[in-house]
């Protein structure tokens, strides 16, 4: 069976415009994968760990992660995401938040996310990133099951 699954994008942000603006921008990059959008950090996880069609029972992803969500931080979020027994941990992390701060940028690097960007974001570096995670996206694949 060579079925191929899309990848999800889940997005975790609670500003309404930002999560508007946020998926216009990855529209006009010319992604169209499936974007879920979740604006706290309880139901993202339930989503990305528990739920039938999340990323650790449903194939591969990609988080845009807030860091200033209402019920927990999203350094949480991604040190749950890349915990060494997650079950999603190889996912992709692209942090979107308004914070600018050396050392939280560097302390997501460390927790591993993939790219950090500030907001208000600048169009361009974001569509660059987008772009170069749409790549990423149009050439990953699930495994078929491995057959004897």
């Amino acid at each position: 069976m060579n079925e191929h699954r899309s990848v999800s994008i889940i997005m975790i942000e609670d500003d309404e415009g930002h999560a508007r603006l946020i998926e216009k921008n990855i529209r006009r990059a010319g992604i169209l994968n499936d974007i879920k959008h979740f604006t706290d950090g309880t139901s993202a996880l339930d989503y990305l760990f528990k739920h039938a069609d999340g990323p650790a029972l449903n194939g591969p992803a990609l988080v845009l992660l807030d860091l200033n969500l209402p019920d927990m931080s999203g350094t949480d979020i991604l040190t749950k995401i890349k915990a060494e027994d997650s079950p999603v941990k190889r996912t992709p992390v692209v942090v979107l938040t308004t914070t600018d701060d050396k050392i939280e940028i560097q302390r997501c690097y460390d927790l591993g996310c993939n790219v950090y960007i500030t907001k208000p974001v600048n169009y361009e570096s974001f569509a660059q990133a987008i772009r170069q995670l749409g790549l990423f996206l149009s050439v990953i694949q699930v495994p078929d099951a491995i057959v004897d």
